[in-house]
């Protein structure tokens, strides 16, 4: 099934790429929705790579992931590490998007909190390819410490991954150079239909988990869209049976959800309380794995 739904996507992201390069106006408008919606979908693929349960064959997902990750277009060693510490630094101190501190900046904390409702999170996911690829690993990475949240995921990256994360940021340059010369895309057209994506992409990364328990596996919320949305995007709004399961493939997450919290609440309504803006926070919830590298 995930064979399949990889066909189609790929199909589906050519098809929008050739489009790109011949509309203008509101059907561009209309294709950065479209395709959006589809990345989303890629995304989700994505994620049951990071989670090694996209192919049950270890070398087949790895592949898969690293390939459809160029499309994101991220390195997939390094999206995958930050993911999978996510998992592990849930609603901790060191994850705690939606709260600040005595002793933050609280004017840095809304900027990132707004940074992630508005799509410049996902910017950042992008350069990384660029970063990564002319700043390579090192062992002292003091440099790159912007706030708590980065120093975190940094300390957390594995250095055995470096080859194939610059190998992966070098191979997105050129597979993108590639598709807007041959298909001779407007750069403007190209990087609009992407903003569709990177919009909807970074204001659906933390909204399962805004105001939640701070609890590494409870500190997360399913919701609900329509329907067959939530089928493309594989039922990744069953966030908190995720986050309890997160060894359960994506098509068995609903029957899932009926051995707990079955409650959910609505996407868009969740994402508009996020607005609201972080919140001033005393207690204080240790990072269990802090230091540890993710494998």
């Amino acid at each position: 099934m995930n064979a399949i739904l990889i066909g189609v996507q790929l199909l589906a992201f050519a098809a929008c790429a050739y489009a790109s390069a011949h509309v203008s106006g509101w059907a561009l408008v209309g294709l950065a929705v479209v395709f959006g919606i589809l990345m989303n979908s890629v995304y989700a693929i994505i994620h049951e790579a990071e989670h090694a349960m996209l192919f049950s064959h270890r070398g087949w997902n790895e592949w898969m992931g690293s390939i459809m990750a160029l499309l994101f277009p991220a390195p997939f060693h390094l999206i995958r590490q930050g993911h999978l510490g996510h998992h592990l630094r849930n609603r901790s101190d060191d994850e705690a998007f939606d709260l600040y501190f005595e002793e933050d900046h609280r004017l840095w904390k809304i900027l990132v909190l707004y940074g992630i409702l508005t799509g410049f999170y996902y910017l950042i996911v992008v350069l990384s390819n660029v970063v990564f690829l002319v700043l390579p690993f090192r062992e002292d990475k003091k440099y790159l410490h912007v706030d708590r949240a980065t120093t975190a995921f940094l300390e957390a990256l594995n250095p055995r991954y470096r080859l194939l994360i610059r190998l992966e940021g070098a191979a997105v340059l050129v597979l993108h150079a590639g598709i807007i010369w041959g298909l001779g895309i407007p750069l403007l057209h190209y990087l609009a239909m992407y903003a569709g994506f990177g919009f909807m992409w970074s204001a659906m990364q933390y909204v399962h988990h805004y105001g939640t328990e701070r609890h590494v596996t409870r500190g997360a919320r399913n919701l609900w869209i329509w329907k067959p949305l939530d089928l493309l995007w594989l039922n990744h709004n069953w966030h908190l049976t995720h986050h309890t399961y997160p060894a359960v493939p994506w098509v068995h997450l609903p029957q899932k959800a009926q051995e707990g919290d079955t409650r959910r609440g609505f996407l868009l309504t969740a994402y508009l309380k996020m607005w609201r803006g972080p919140r001033l926070a005393r207690d204080r919830v240790e990072n269990q794995h802090a230091g540890k590298q993710i494998p």
